[in-house]
């Protein structure tokens, strides 16, 4: 297999570190860069909603990734994902969301599907795509959302151990409420599971980079 270029999109510039070392490790031919823009999450959680300019945005940033090179191009994350939707068919090579295999396991895992989140820009798309991607697989299922109100207030003042408890106390309920199968609507939040003794988590919890990195490199094996 020829070398081949990954472009990684992200709003947020604590993840790119991580998110590089993962696609790294799956693979390790190809050669990576990242695109980061913070005001992109910004404008969406000062607007609470997905703006044309945002719209626009998004795709000026795949579009640049495919001029610069990129054989296929991963977004990572999940509040601007409908824009990325929006973006796919503007240019020539695979736009993957990070969070999309996530949800697609969610579906095959079971019909009461938690999803959890500290914004509520992150908490409606990842809804809504669990829904879409049940759609696609023909399945009914239904949404448990829980938001961890203050939860990332907490975090982006420093209060780490605010966000931790908030999260804790979010999963628990959803556990409580006996959904089949919880999803992080953000990545940040696997920290706080891996807290977890086995014992308390009673379903499975699922976060998006591995699944998703997995699904990229199935993409780029193929290319």
């Amino acid at each position: 297999m020829s070398r081949k270029k990954i472009a990684l999109i992200h709003t947020a510039t604590m993840l790119a570190p991580a998110l590089t070392k993962l696609c790294r490790e799956a693979l390790p031919d190809a050669e990576i860069f990242n695109i980061v823009d913070e005001s992109l999450i910004a404008n969406t959680i000062a607007a609470q909603k997905l703006t044309p300019t945002t719209y626009r945005r998004v795709a000026g940033y795949i579009a640049s990734a495919e001029e610069a090179g990129a054989d296929a191009i991963l977004v990572t994350c999940s509040s601007i994902g409908p824009a990325v939707e929006a973006a796919r068919p503007l240019v020539n090579v695979p736009v993957l969301r990070i969070d999309e295999p996530m949800a697609d396991q969610a579906v095959r895992l079971g019909r009461r599907i938690g999803v959890i989140a500290t914004l509520s820009t992150t908490l409606e798309p990842t809804t809504e795509l669990v829904r879409a991607r049940a759609a696609a697989q023909g399945k009914e299922v239904e949404i448990v959302q829980h938001l961890c109100t203050g939860a990332f207030e907490a975090v982006i003042a420093g209060d780490t151990a605010t966000h931790d408890r908030l999260v804790r106390e979010g999963l628990q309920a959803l556990m409580d409420a006996q959904v089949d199968v919880i999803v992080l609507a953000q990545a940040s939040m696997a920290r706080v599971v891996e807290t977890l003794p086995s014992s308390a988590r009673t379903v499975p919890i699922l976060s998006s980079p591995e699944p998703g990195i997995a699904a990229l490199k199935e993409v780029v094996q193929a290319l």
